[in-house]
């Protein structure tokens, strides 16, 4: 673990990134106490009042405190991000895996259908999704980690392809272990790093395709706090309340930035061949 420490601490903006995001995921435990008003709460009286005293950024054009609505819509688009990535590790490391180890026509068969889904542009078939299932935060979760499911599974099999050509896999073989145990055991772990780093980079993509559900108005509904819709609401008033936009994306803007820069380091570390050098 120091090693794996030392190795991170020498890509120099993984350290920053690593804060960015948990600064976000803080502010996201913490929105309640954070938050000053009611991210929901309307005042008519105080539309589109620009950053102060009163409100830190602003307020949108139902009179809503702009600082709370980001406070708590960071809670939703990590929850959005976090939870498309791990329903689609779960559905598709075990294909990648069976494709790899087992080999031949079941390869062949899973392949294809994952060569299917990879035919479609990503938000393309998100947007398909969600017009199936019908608009909503967590039907826009599920499209996202369904278009994110060939991506693991193309990485979980090509990494099961060297993985299983070892020879200490062959002297499992020979000691008369399963081939479940041998996956479960010794494939799996040997193959979790590249997963690892690849999950830190899908969900910045993740939050980035979720948001755009949202902006096109099918993710998050009114009047729930989430910053693509939020970004979808201001872009009417930019050129009188540009504070509506700006901040939103700002926030997208630091957290994708901090996650992509956490993933370059969890890269440095975990690969051995780059440790070596």
């Amino acid at each position: 673990m120091r090693r794996r420490w030392r190795e991170l601490r020498r890509a120099r903006l993984a350290l920053p990134g690593a804060a960015v995001v948990c600064a976000f995921a803080v502010a996201a435990l913490l929105a309640p106490w954070l938050a000053p008003d009611d991210p929901t709460r309307s005042n008519l009286a105080n539309v589109l009042a620009r950053p102060g005293a009163a409100h830190l950024l602003g307020t949108d054009e139902l009179g809503r405190d702009v600082f709370s609505r980001i406070v708590h819509g960071a809670r939703l688009s990590m929850l959005e991000g976090l939870f498309a990535v791990a329903l689609a590790v779960t559905l598709g490391v075990p294909l990648g895996l069976a494709a790899g180890y087992a080999g031949g026509a079941a390869d062949t068969v899973i392949m294809r259908c994952v060569d299917v889904l990879l035919a479609f542009p990503g938000v393309l078939l998100a947007v398909a999704v969600v017009s199936i299932l019908g608009p909503g935060l967590w039907n826009a979760m599920v499209a996202v980690a369904i278009y994110t499911v060939p991506i693991f599974a193309r990485l979980a099999r090509g990494s099961t392809l060297v993985v299983k050509r070892e020879v200490y896999i062959e002297g499992c073989r020979a000691l008369g272990m399963s081939d479940l145990r041998i996956v479960g055991r010794h494939v799996l772990p040997n193959i979790a790093a590249p997963l690892l780093v690849m999950s830190a980079l899908r969900v910045a993509v993740a939050i980035l395709t979720a948001a755009s559900l949202s902006f096109l108005g099918l993710g998050a509904q009114p009047p729930t706090p989430e910053w693509g819709a939020m970004l979808s609401n201001g872009r009417n008033y930019v050129l009188i309340a540009p504070h509506l936009v700006i901040f939103p994306g700002l926030a997208i803007l630091l957290l994708v930035l901090g996650l992509n820069l956490l993933q370059e380091g969890l890269r440095l570390a975990l690969d051995p061949r780059l440790t070596e050098r």
